[in-house]
């Protein structure tokens, strides 16, 4: 089977790969082409319109054609190189030759010569260790016979007929010498700026610094050649260690320059790596890497934490390459402080100039780059440790959205940039029963609840409006622009309460997590101020408000009201002066009410009922403090300076010949407390006080309580004489079951019972049960919030013996209270009961 055809364009790109010419620019090729076809047509046409040599001449003109040929190669084969920029600049013996082959060659040869000798010595070098391209090669050998015929003509020009070793000839082959320098010297310059890239300015000024004193030697050799060949030829021999020792000054002088331009160059490069990120530094350094040491190529690779990231670039004139290329690498491993960075690689531009100060400076710029990049590693991290603070400090984390700090501050800016008195909206969720999600989907479904909530709630959000996570469980939704079409009075607050209504609908949508399909309840807040009215802060401080208020009554959504903030504030504020009310001698005092025989009105006992003089809200009755009392630590020294009010009062009558005893109420965690027996019995001992004067009253729900400790401790006061009441009769679960499990000493029924005993049945049925069962037991039974007449007539009716309320006597101070007593004794004489207020005690 035949091959399919080939274009003829491809044939060409082909041929023009196989000499070298592919890929590289245009204007390379042209020059190319012009350089060496010129050069080949002077050479033909030098041969055709030779003149005789002339005579005198040591050689036959064939003889000296080779030896102008031989003396050609070896000016190439000796030649010294030395970089410049990023390409390679070849010094050689060029002058010298051209000098010694016009005098031994006819000048019209000469061209050909060159050009011959040139091509021998250099397809010599490239087959050695250079490996030019045919392109190359042409391209070299053209411009070294093109400074030969330059040169050839200007010494021609002014030799004319002259001697091999007259003045005027030593001019003549000067001149030459130094066109040929200077055509060589102009292609050159040419070539690297149109194939190299290389600066014209550089040039310029380091190939003179160079090449100017080589070219002076060169003459002198070349000159000195020609007089001794035709003086003395025997002094050549001479010239041979001359050579030798001049050489190696041509290469010291060129290696001097090009170390001190590489170190220059080292210095610029190094001082030039940028303080940006990795990557720029990097680029930086591959720059200045193909710079410094007029590099093919150059790579870099980063070591990260867990990858290697390779950087690389090539130098101009490099045609293919994923090719390969020719020349020594060397690799240099960059290191701070042990801590490996990365590798550095470099190709340099030519196979033979590898030497140990190469590998030096490579090692000393790749030390440097790697300070470099261990730097811009750093500020990398720093700067992404940076940016993640600054996202953390303005994101929740789990969800992506904005946290309370950034509702605060970007939420006072959105409030600041609207219109004043416009309506404004602050909603603010709760999901429901979340702590069941986590405890028993766990804490990672729980996570994912929370992602599909803010999701929800993200996508419900429109243009302008902020959404942010508070708490744990707890989103907002800022509204800025609330329509008021629907709100006569323009607060906007229908609308916002539309919309709340809106999101929890939303939110209710059933979602799977975990393969297991639930739906989730919200309560919102909602707060809406006109803007300019308030900030941020106090914007959700109100719509929490609202939120305590929906969840407590257990609706969907609340709207903040303004009656909320006295009763909160008031809230935080009370556990601290209850501290300071304790510390004081005057706030907390004891206002006492007699229990009464229904029959005689004489006094049967003294309920103490505390009440806290507020320096700032007045006097406050126990409901409105009682509870935060019984949950703090507040309660042992609390209950402490209540027992020790009531028995001091219990002690001023007692003195005045009245024997009653005093009721407390016990809080509940107080029978919790192994150590309560032991108080009261202190107490009773510091104010000379007998077991059996105090009664301690206690609710169902306590006295029957399941823990072994109220047992215990209810037992112990029973033992040390000390009366034991059952307060609130009736209102427990278990009120029948209760007086076998606890002794006692009193049942007191519950005023609900009292107030409603005329009117209900069920209660007369409850209260006259009651009193049935204190007689049956033999305790005594007292009937609260005895207020009129017919209550205290009912009561007789049902054999009730004792009653306490308003009806007989409001509370009173304890300074009034020996008084009270005194008179409800002198009026037990009479069948008339008469009411005792406050003020009727002296």
């Amino acid at each position: 089977m035949s091959a399919p055809p080939v274009s003829q364009p491809e044939v060409r790109r082909s041929w023009l790969d196989v000499i070298g010419l592919g890929g590289r620019p245009k204007a390379v090729r042209v020059l190319t082409a012009v350089i060496v076809g010129a050069a080949v047509l002077i050479a033909v046409a030098g041969t055709l319109i030779a003149t005789p040599l002339p005579s005198g001449r040591p050689f036959p003109a064939a003889a000296g054609i080779v030896a102008a040929t031989v003396l050609a190669a070896v000016a190439q084969l000796a030649r010294l190189r030395f970089r410049l920029g990023r390409g390679v600049v070849s010094v050689a013996w060029g002058e010298a030759a051209f000098i010694v082959g016009y005098i031994v060659a006819p000048t019209g040869w000469l061209p050909l010569a060159t050009l011959v000798g040139a091509s021998i010595a250099w397809a010599v070098l490239s087959w050695l260790n250079e490996h030019r391209n045919v392109a190359d090669v042409a391209h070299l050998t053209a411009s070294l016979s093109l400074g030969s015929t330059g040169a050839a003509v200007v010494t021609s020009l002014i030799v004319g007929d002259a001697g091999p070793v007259s003045v005027h000839m030593q001019v003549g082959l000067t001149a030459g010498a130094a066109v040929y320098l200077v055509i060589t010297f102009a292609l050159a310059v040419i070539t690297l700026r149109l194939h190299r890239d290389a600066d014209t300015r550089q040039i310029l000024a380091r190939v003179p610094y160079a090449k100017v004193p080589i070219f002076v030697g060169n003459v002198i050799i070349g000159l000195g050649a020609v007089y001794a060949l035709f003086r003395q030829p025997l002094w050549l021999v001479a010239f041979v260690p001359f050579l030798w020792l001049l050489q190696r000054s041509y290469r010291f002088h060129l290696r001097a320059e090009e170390e001190r331009r590489m170190w220059e160059a080292f210095a610029e490069a190094t001082a030039a790596l940028p303080g940006g990120s990795v990557a720029d530094v990097a680029a930086s350094g591959l720059n200045g890497a193909l710079t410094v040491f007029g590099a093919r190529r150059a790579e870099i690779e980063v070591r990260g934490v867990d990858s290697m990231t390779r950087y690389a670039k090539d130098g101009p004139g490099i045609e293919n390459p994923a090719a390969g290329l020719p020349g020594p690498a060397i690799t240099r491993t960059m290191a701070v402080a042990g801590e490996v960075i990365g590798e550095l690689t470099v190709w340099l531009s030519e196979p033979t100039l590898p030497v140990p100060r190469d590998e030096a400076a490579i090692s000393a710029y790749g030390d440097a780059l790697a300070g470099a990049l261990h730097d811009a590693a750093g500020r990398g991290r720093v700067a992404a440790l940076e940016e993640r603070v600054a996202y953390e400090s303005v994101h929740d984390l789990l969800t992506g959205l904005k946290n309370r700090t950034t509702l605060v501050t970007e939420g006072d800016r959105v409030v600041r940039s609207l219109e004043r008195d416009k309506p404004l909206a602050l909603l603010l969720l709760d999901v429901n029963d979340f702590r069941e999600v986590n405890g028993t989907l766990g804490h990672r479904c729980g996570d994912e609840v929370l992602k599909l909530v803010a999701g929800r709630l993200a996508g419900l959000a429109r243009a302008g409006e902020l959404v942010a996570r508070t708490g744990d469980d707890e989103f907002a939704l800022l509204v800025p622009q609330v329509p008021t079409l629907a709100d006569a009075a323009g607060t906007g607050l229908p609308q916002a309460l539309r919309r709340a209504r809106e999101v929890v609908e939303a939110l209710s949508q059933p979602m799977e997590v975990s393969s297991v399909r639930l739906a989730v309840e919200v309560a919102v807040g909602v707060a809406v101020t006109p803007a300019g009215r308030t900030d941020m802060v106090e914007l959700v401080r109100r719509a929490a408000l609202a939120l305590d208020q929906a969840k407590e009554d257990e609706l969907a959504v609340a709207t903040y009201d303004s009656g909320q903030d006295a009763v909160t504030t008031d809230g935080l504020a009370l556990l601290a002066e209850l501290r300071d009310a304790l510390d004081a001698d005057d706030q907390v005092v004891m206002h006492l009410q007699p229990a009464v025989d229904l029959i005689t009105a004489a006094p049967t006992g003294v309920e103490a009922l505390v009440r806290w003089k507020h320096p700032r809200r007045g006097q406050l009755s126990p409901g409105e403090f009682i509870r935060t009392v019984e949950h703090t630590e507040l309660l042992a020294p609390f209950t402490r300076r209540i027992l020790d009010l009531a028995l001091s009062s219990a002690a001023e009558w007692t003195q005045a010949g009245i024997d009653l005893p005093v009721s407390v109420n016990v809080a509940a965690r107080s029978l919790l407390d192994p150590t309560f027996p032991a108080q009261v019995a202190d107490v009773l001992r510091r104010h000379r006080m007998p077991a059996s004067s105090l009664v301690l009253e206690i609710t169902e729900s306590v006295a029957v309580s399941e823990q072994d400790i109220v047992d215990d401790v209810l037992g112990e006061l029973r033992e040390s004489g000390i009366q034991l009441s059952l307060d609130d009769f009736g209102t427990g679960y278990s009120s029948l079951a209760i007086v076998t499990r606890v002794p006692v000493d009193e049942i007191k029924i519950d005023r609900s019972f009292v107030d409603d005993m005329i009117d209900l049945p069920a209660a007369e049925a409850v209260v006259r049960g009651a009193v049935e069962l204190g007689s049956r037991l033999g305790v005594r039974v007292v009937a609260e919030g005895v207020e009129t007449t017919e209550q205290r007539a009912a009561l007789m009716a049902l054999n009730c013996p004792t009653a306490q309320g308003y009806h007989f006597c409001k509370p009173m101070p304890a300074d009034r209270i020996v008084g009270a007593l005194i008179r409800l004794n002198e009026t037990a004489q009479d069948a008339e009961i008469v009411q005792l207020r406050a003020d009727d005690a002296s």
